[in-house]
Parts: C-alpha cells; structure tokens; sequence
C-alpha cells in the first residue's frame, strides 16, 4: 500500500462489511456479540502476507466462536453482531491504542502485514472495522431493549508450557453476579467440571474492550465467555457447548425477569 492509498477507504467493494448481524429479528431480551469470529482480511492488504494455516490457527481468529454463537441465538433467538475481520488485521476486544490490537508478532508468529505500519495504516483499520462494529453493539445496547449482553470467546488449551485445565471460563470485572450464576447453572448439569473464573486471564482497561466499555459503561448484567478452542473444534462440541449455555442463559433470565 502506498502512502496515497491512506487518503482512500481501506474496504473496497470486493471486501464484506465488518458485521454480521445475525438473527436480528430474534426476540430474545439478550444480546450475543463476538469480536472474534472471522478470518477475513481487506484485499489491500494482501493476507497480511499469512499462510492460511496459519491464519486458521487461534492468532488469525477464536476457533470455534462463531459457530457458538450462531447456535446460542437459534436456541434462544437472540440477535448476535459478529465481526468478520481477523483479530490480526484488527483485534477489536483491545483499545486500539493496545500494543497487541495490530500485533507485528503473534504466538511466536511474525505478521509481515503489520510490520512498521504507518499510523494513517492503523487509523484505517480503526475508522473502517473497530468503530463501525463497536458503534453497532453500542447502538443495541443503547436500544434498552437487551437485560443481558454476553461476548463469546474461545481460548488454546496450552499457552507456551502452561495447561489451561477449565473447559469453560468467565471474565468479568465490575459485574461479578452474572458469571457466577451461569457457572452455576452450568454445575448443577455437570457438578465436577473445573469453570475457570477470570481464568485463563484478567479484565483490564488496558486490554479489554467489551467489559469495560459495554459492560460496566451501560451498567447492564454481562459477561465474556471463554470456552476452551478443543471443546468446540467440530460441529458436535459446538452444538453441545451452545445448548448448555443457551440453557444457562435462560435460566439467568428468569432470574433476572
């Protein structure tokens, strides 16, 4: 890309929007959102001059996430905004201003594609896929149509020589009781599975963005759900994994009503 090209969009026509709405009609009165659920990246940017098997594994997007969370609204008919691009082009659960919102390295693997970027390069991908999304999820939130708001994310079961043992994890800040009390709908099925509570990491302002901003801004019961990448590799662990927490959903719910 040529220092020209930063006066233009970065998007073209040949590129999809950033969001998916899905189900958009649902009824539901919770609303799914999951920031890391494409592979895509715009065509000026060349693949980020990535293999696909390396844009397949967990630095190109969440393993697994999105087809949960698809599943998740059809169980509970509940609208889901999902963001198309990858994570590595620009990962929009990060300030933008993060070191790791546009990594250069990533798990030990360089991203020749995000090398030395020029900071009108950066400005782009913010004004044309990390604001259109986020203003998006605002809006709905916004709507005061939405009880609950739930972030469906996936984690590696390793990071470097570390096992990460919890199958299911919640990250929460401000709003401790809407984790716990999906964690324990989730135990009366299944009583002995380890649910890492801010586990495999901690919520922070410095590199966290649904929390924080559409969590704990709009001061409405949320979460972010970590599910483990292994459990939700194929079509039957996602199907069981959706159902489980579309069910715990339900019950919070009814709780909350």
């Amino acid at each position: 890309m040529v220092l020209n090209d930063y006066a233009q969009r970065l998007l073209t026509d040949a590129d999809p929007d950033p969001i998916d709405f899905f189900n958009p009609d649902g009824d539901a009165d919770v609303l799914l959102v999951c920031e890391h659920a494409g592979q895509h990246v715009p065509e000026k940017l060349y693949g980020l001059q990535l293999s696909n098997s390396d844009m397949d594994k967990h630095i190109g997007w969440d393993i697994g996430a999105a087809a949960v969370t698809k599943k998740m609204s059809k169980l509970l008919n509940a609208p889901a905004i999902l963001q198309r691009y990858s994570r590595l082009v620009i990962d929009c659960n990060r300030p933008p201003e993060a070191p790791d919102a546009m990594p250069e390295v990533a798990d030990n693997v360089p991203i020749p594609g995000n090398q030395n970027l020029h900071p009108a390069a950066r400005q782009q991908r913010v004004d044309e896929i990390f604001w259109p999304f986020h203003h998006v999820v605002e809006e709905a939130i916004q709507s005061k149509r939405y009880r609950l708001v739930l972030s469906i994310h996936s984690f590696t079961p390793q990071l470097g020589v570390e096992a990460r043992p919890w199958p299911l994890a919640f990250l929460y800040r401000g709003d401790a009781t809407t984790p716990t009390k999906l964690a324990s709908f989730i135990r009366e099925s299944q009583p002995d599975l380890p649910i890492g509570m801010n586990e495999p990491y901690q919520i922070d302002d410095e590199s966290d963005w649904f929390v924080p901003h559409h969590g704990e801004k709009n001061n409405i019961p949320h979460s972010l759900i970590e599910i483990r990448n292994d459990q939700i590799e194929t079509e039957n662990g996602q199907q069981l994994w959706a159902a489980q927490l579309a069910l715990a959903t339900t019950q919070l719910l009814d709780e909350l009503s």
